[in-house]
């Protein structure tokens, strides 16, 4: 990413969490960066999601280190939820560079938690409680999070513990694991294999089985 570019990310970034005021977090990702693990470049309100300049990559940053494509649009308007519990509406912006492809994420956190209780003394007011229909997505503060929440997850998709799991259930949800980047984090592998309660020759053999 040009420092030009850098530069006009950092004046927008500003100028919005000026706007919207302390609530309001703006990350730059710079994805050029020669360290993949600390992408982000820029940060104004980093006491919102407990981030700051050097920290890692989200799972959409993770995903497009990998090499997946984004997505055609940007991402606008949806949930998230920091590891203290604060509700966030995120917006993450993909900026291209002339040859299309994405070079830096403009991610934009708002903490709606306070407008939130308002809502739900409303909402009890006037309607009957609904519930939610998809939980909010956590922001990790570090790679070490985002690991950590990955295998969270990938346990919760196969339902069961792991000393109940067979080696089927670990197969799934290592290959999870993958599907998600886990594995371009470092020293991940050694992490997960004492998890799983296997070795790391089986952890890789796992990867490549057929379930």
């Amino acid at each position: 990413m040009t420092e030009e570019r850098l530069k006009l990310l950092i004046q927008m970034a500003d100028g919005i969490a000026a706007q919207f005021g302390g609530g309001c977090e703006v990350a730059v990702h710079d994805l050029s960066a020669a360290n993949s693990e600390h992408t982000i470049s820029y940060i104004v309100n980093g006491h919102v999601t407990g981030r700051q300049v050097g920290d890692g990559p989200s799972h959409v940053v993770l995903e497009l280190l990998r090499g997946n494509e984004p997505p055609e649009h940007d991402h606008l308007g949806y949930l998230t939820r920091t590891p203290d519990g604060k509700i966030l509406k995120s917006s993450t912006l993909f900026i291209r560079n002339g040859e299309g492809r994405v070079e830096a994420i403009f991610a934009i956190n708002f903490d709606i938690s306070a407008l939130m209780i308002v809502e739900n003394a409303v909402k009890e007011l006037v309607s009957p409680r609904e519930p939610s229909e998809k939980e909010p997505e956590k922001i990790p503060q570090n790679v070490g999070d985002l690991l950590d929440e990955l295998i969270r997850q990938s346990v919760e998709l196969v339902g069961k513990p792991v000393v109940l799991m067979t080696k089927e259930d670990k197969i799934r949800a290592i290959q999870f694991l993958n599907r998600n980047g886990a594995f371009l984090i470092t020293k991940s592998g050694d992490k997960i294999a004492r998890y799983f309660d296997i070795s790391k020759y089986t952890l890789y053999s796992y990867l490549d089985a057929k379930v």
